[in-house]
């Protein structure tokens, strides 16, 4: 009785840990994730060799263009680890995957077949990140040799090393993510990533407030913006269109026919894709200015390339930022629609209602159906695609309203950390009310 008593008197969240490591398999999936994570940031400061520490961290202090990169990889990137490339490789393959799925007549079908299918889809997936991999090691060495970071970066065996090596790395970090996906919490990839960001975030907060002593009180809206933009980004994430859907379902029972059914919905998220449509205007908006940093270190003029490095990384002057800024939010909401109805399509919602026997209610099944579900998409995709473009400018917007720019508040960061903390709970919710224990969310 006093027990229970204590129970109720705790909060409801510090509850649910105590019940989740309670748990002999719970408690067991939630270390093996935590263990997972402190291997990465170990690997995450072995460094490669042949590079200079001061040049790198001169490069990587002026140079933006790769801060994304960065971003996937936890700051390995920025300290030239083994893992330096972290899983964006694995990630760009899979994008890729799924853009070729709906064109390639043998991606389709296997994308029909069930579990086999997708398992031999991902499989492709593993093994297209292999030279995108080493691909993306032989760009990285080129530029950081630009840089002069490299002490000896023409030499044939160290570029052969660190192509293999990071080729290795985000390989490993790949199938670490798969380890947390069977025998931890929450999907491993994505907790790889989420790991990273948390890790550089209290480096980042702490030179921000440093420099901005002078200005406490833009650091207080900063703050406060910040908080309300968390709350959107939540909001977003969770919103949805319930469509009602009936089943009917024949049984046969002493050589008579019973008809009987239940009703459910489908989810139709207002932001179906993600943060996909931001990594696809980053990588198109900042392209030239990707390209620029191969050839600053070796162009006879450089004032050419440093003005485009500048101009395409929001750093060009007032007038420039406007354009950097408002070309990648038309960026934003294309490929926001454009993927959603890659994503919607690939799911065939109303084949699949039509197959087991569901429809919803006043809809006529087959085309109908797909016609009423692609103009709910539609409508409900803007409110999900203004909402990405308005994080997308949200760097730019908070920065030039409070006067701080020492704290990068990264779009791509908040609705990963959002997203991953979210559908972690969500799991440990899911475990904790299967055992009849109350959960986060009352």
């Amino acid at each position: 009785m006093q027990k229970q008593k204590a129970q109720k008197s705790r909060p409801r969240l510090i509850q649910a840990m105590l019940d989740a490591f309670s748990l002999p398999d719970l408690r067991k999936r939630i270390l093996i994730t935590v263990g997972v994570l402190v291997i990465f940031r170990i690997l995450a400061h072995v460094p490669l060799p042949g590079a200079d520490p001061n040049a790198l961290t001169n490069f990587f202090g002026g140079n933006s263009a790769m801060s994304m990169l960065d971003l996937f990889s936890g700051g390995a990137f920025s300290n030239f680890s083994i893992v330096a490339l972290g899983v964006y490789p694995f990630i760009t393959a899979t994008i890729i995957m799924q853009l070729l799925t709906p064109v390639i007549p043998k991606l389709q079908a296997l994308s029909q077949e069930g579990e086999a299918g997708r398992n031999k889809i991902n499989l492709i997936s593993h093994w297209l990140t292999i030279p995108l991999a080493a691909l993306s090691a032989w760009g990285m060495i080129t530029m950081l040799n630009n840089y002069g970071v490299l002490y000896d970066g023409t030499d044939i065996l160290t570029i052969a090393t660190v192509i293999i090596t990071v080729t290795a790395g985000t390989m490993l970090l790949v199938w670490m993510g798969e380890q947390i996906t069977s025998y931890g919490i929450g999907n491993g990839v994505s907790i790889i990533i989420f790991g990273g960001i948390v890790a550089t975030l209290p480096k980042m907060i702490y030179s921000g407030v440093e420099t901005a002593t002078n200005n406490w009180l833009g650091l207080l809206v900063f703050i406060l913006l910040a908080l309300a933009v968390t709350v959107l980004i939540v909001i977003f994430t969770e919103a949805q269109r319930r469509i009602p859907v009936q089943y009917t379902k024949t049984q046969i029972k002493s050589g008579r026919m019973y008809r009987s059914g239940g009703s459910t919905y489908i989810p139709l998220r207002v932001n179906t894709a993600g943060m996909i449509p931001l990594i696809f205007a980053m990588a198109l908006v900042t392209l030239p200015a990707t390209i620029g940093t191969f050839f600053m270190g070796n162009e006879a003029n450089p004032n050419f390339w440093n003005n485009i490095v500048d101009t395409f990384t929001g750093h060009g002057g007032t007038a420039w930022d406007l354009l950097y800024w408002g070309i990648f939010f038309l960026f934003v909401l294309v490929a926001a629609f454009v993927y959603t109805r890659v994503v919607f399509e690939q799911q065939d919602l109303a084949g699949n209602l039509q197959r087991n026997g569901g429809f919803i209610p006043g809809i006529r099944p087959g085309k109908q159906t797909k016609q009423y579900l692609d103009t709910v998409i539609g409508r409900i995709t803007w409110g999900g695609a203004f909402f990405l473009a308005f994080v997308a400018i949200m760097p730019f917007v908070i920065s030039s309203l409070t006067g701080v720019n020492s704290i990068q508040l990264s779009a791509f960061s908040m609705l990963i950390v959002v997203g991953v903390a979210l559908d972690t709970m969500k799991q440990i919710e899911a475990q904790l009310v299967m055992r009849k224990y109350d959960g986060f969310i009352k």
